[in-house]
């Protein structure tokens, strides 16, 4: 039944509950205490009574006197022990309204108590009127020189009554009032806490129909709502940087493809033109055919690379030793570059990996320092071990990287140079891979200008014990 009530109303209802509760145990608690109090001022005053009653009752050998009144406004009525009612008088007080006969007991149950002396066993209890609304407190007694008689005095409870009822309704308003008003600033203070729940709803709305601009506004972060608004802002703006870098991403991956893929085109259409009779045209084509689709392989092997460290897919981990792996990537890169001066300085380091990926990694700087520098630019290579890390440096005389966020370098298909060609700049993704790659390996990557001039990429690799 609860799980099927909003939050603003199973807290309205459980504040109202509460509250009920308190009110009418504090309510029982006063009335009770207030009627307990009035009827042993009863009680006493029937104890104070009880000596004359007993006097004029009793008057001539302990035996009673019928015809004796009773005390004005109190009702006198003698019994034997066998419950036969030998008198029975009321008298009204002064100036007071007559009050209706009150009902005695047909049987008086009093304490048992052996040995006991006259007056000893005694009872109070309350009686209605015999007619009316009214009651009577009563005072039961054992009498007379054998304690052979019962004395009944009652007394009207006709003020205490009409006390006990005020005091009824002032209590009943009070607690209908009090509720309503504890109602309606509870529903105010409620529905004050969750305004930020509301915002929260209308953003997310706003999420879900496509609109990641929008933020809930926070009043106080230091209150649970205020901390949930928070960490909803924090997740939307992570979310909101990841749609626009996904964008991005498929923009200029499309961009990338779009290029083969129209060089294909137009090698197919010069084909269909006739090529195929032209030996020289038919060598063009198929050759400018095989070299288009060989960089949309690369392409698509470093996007479907880039995706699986994305995913968190696991590496293999193997002990590599890194100044091994970079002095083989060293010496190809060397084959491949004769012209360009290389240098390599090496030290001793493992690191536990993927020799594959770390290889890959090597190789996509050293591959970077071969496009964006002179081919007779010097470049170097520093492999050692620091604080429990294996580094690898890779520095060249290039232009480097002035005016440029370093960071940014490792972002996919950015360049620093907005004018360089696709041929001779590359698709963007080399730098992109290897932070990647050096994340994933629990490493770090970083870029910065060289003192010099040109750049220096640092990569940072847990070391094997």
């Amino acid at each position: 039944m609860l799980s099927r009530l909003s939050l603003r109303s199973r807290l309205l209802l459980g504040t109202i509950v509460l509250a009920a509760i308190g009110l009418v145990a504090a309510d029982v608690a006063t009335y009770s205490s207030l009627r307990s109090y009035l009827y042993s001022r009863v009680d006493n005053t029937l104890n104070a009574v009880h000596p004359a009653v007993e006097q004029t009752v009793f008057a001539t050998s302990r035996r009673p006197a019928p015809d004796e009144q009773a005390p004005p406004g109190y009702c006198v009525e003698v019994r034997t022990l066998a419950e036969r009612t030998l008198a029975s008088r009321c008298e009204t007080a002064p100036g007071e309204k007559a009050e209706p006969l009150p009902r005695f007991p047909s049987a008086v149950e009093l304490p048992a108590l052996p040995n006991a002396h006259e007056g000893d066993r005694i009872r109070f209890l309350t009686v209605g009127a015999a007619k009316g609304g009214g009651r009577y407190r009563v005072r039961a007694s054992i009498e007379g020189d054998h304690a052979n008689y019962v004395l009944l005095i009652a007394a009207p409870l006709t003020s205490e009554d009409s006390t006990l009822h005020r005091l009824f309704l002032v209590e009943l308003l009070v607690t209908l009032a009090v509720l309503g008003a504890m109602t309606a600033l509870g529903l105010w203070i409620v529905r004050l806490g969750l305004r930020p729940l509301r915002a929260i709803e209308e953003t997310a709305k706003a999420i879900t129909a496509g609109d990641l601009s929008h933020r809930v506004e926070i009043e106080n972060e230091r209150t649970e709502v205020g901390r949930v608004g928070a960490a909803l802002n924090a997740m939307l703006g992570r979310i909101e940087a990841s749609d626009r870098r996904l964008r991005r991403f498929v923009a200029d991956a499309s961009h990338e493809l779009r290029t083969p893929l129209a060089a294909v085109r137009a090698y197919a259409e010069l084909f269909g033109r006739g090529a195929e009779s032209r030996p020289e045209d038919l060598a063009r084509s198929m050759s400018g055919i095989t070299r288009e689709t060989e960089r949309m392989s690369v392409l698509v092997e470093d996007l479907l690379l880039l995706a699986r460290l994305d995913e968190g897919r696991p590496l293999a981990r193997e002990r590599v030793q890194l100044d091994a792996l970079v002095r083989d990537a060293v010496d190809m890169a060397r084959a491949l570059d004769p012209d360009r001066p290389l240098d390599l300085a090496d030290e001793p380091v493992a690191v536990l990996g993927d020799r594959d990926r770390l290889r890959q990694i090597v190789d996509n700087l050293l591959s970077n320092v071969r496009s964006h520098t002179p081919p007779a630019a010097p470049a170097y290579v520093r492999v050692r071990r620091e604080d429990g890390r294996g580094v690898v440096e890779v520095g060249d005389s290039g232009p480097g990287l002035e005016g440029e966020d370093p960071d940014r370098v490792f972002e996919r298909f950015y360049r620093a140079d907005a004018s360089r060609s696709r041929a001779s700049g590359g698709v963007g993704l080399g730098l992109s891979i290897v932070a990647a790659v050096a994340r994933a390996h629990g490493g770090t990557v970083s870029a910065r200008a060289g003192e010099g001039g040109g750049a220096i990429f640092r990569i940072e690799l847990p070391a094997a014990d």
